[in-house]
């Protein structure tokens, strides 16, 4: 979705793609992660197993939020440089992508906070194909827990795309209208 709203001439902070870059070997995050969950969630090369470390944190409540306690605070300087850069570009746009938008306090500072949903028949097969364990995919699932109930009192639109793809794009293309027009 990010792709096709850029298309459209946004720019899209991807904070899955910087919080990979916060763990890099070198990185004062990866240190910290080693040193909570230990040298099981390090690959021979010294890089992050996220693999691995998927598992323990998908499954443990407690673990994943010493993980995003880790992670957040290390990605949030990184997004509030890229929207800074973008809005000094004249972006007309600027999307921040992350999967805890609202936990992480970005939401009270976006004009809007778009809400993506999917049955959780279509988030699985997309999970697999993308070669996801069916137990991860179970778990992962599970650690979202009832995300689009929490955060839709939060959303300023709800984009569902357990649709065909061009129908999706449709729905994206159309909130994004919505969105610029709403701002002018």
């Amino acid at each position: 979705m990010a792709r096709w709203l850029a298309e459209l001439g946004a720019v899209s902070v991807d904070a899955d793609s910087l919080a990979r870059d916060v763990v890099e070997p070198g990185r004062p995050a990866l240190g910290a992660i080693l040193e909570r969950f230990g040298p099981e969630v390090a690959a021979p090369d010294g890089r992050l197993d996220r693999v691995a470390l998927g598992r323990i944190v998908f499954a443990d409540p407690a673990a994943l939020a010493d993980l995003e306690a880790i992670v957040h605070p290390a990605v949030r300087p990184l997004i509030e440089a890229a929207v800074r850069a973008a809005e000094a570009g004249g972006a007309p746009a600027v999307v921040i992508q992350a999967i805890r938008l609202v936990e992480a306090g970005y939401a009270e500072e976006c004009d809007e906070a778009w809400l993506v949903t999917c049955d959780p028949r279509d988030q699985r097969l997309r999970l697999r194909a993308r070669g996801t364990s069916p137990d991860d995919a179970e778990s992962r699932i599970a650690a979202q827990g009832r995300l689009a109930e929490r955060l839709a009192a939060a959303a300023t639109r709800i984009i569902d795309t357990s649709a065909p793809v061009p129908d999706v794009r449709a729905r994206v293309a159309a909130a994004f209208s919505g969105a610029l027009a709403a701002e002018r």
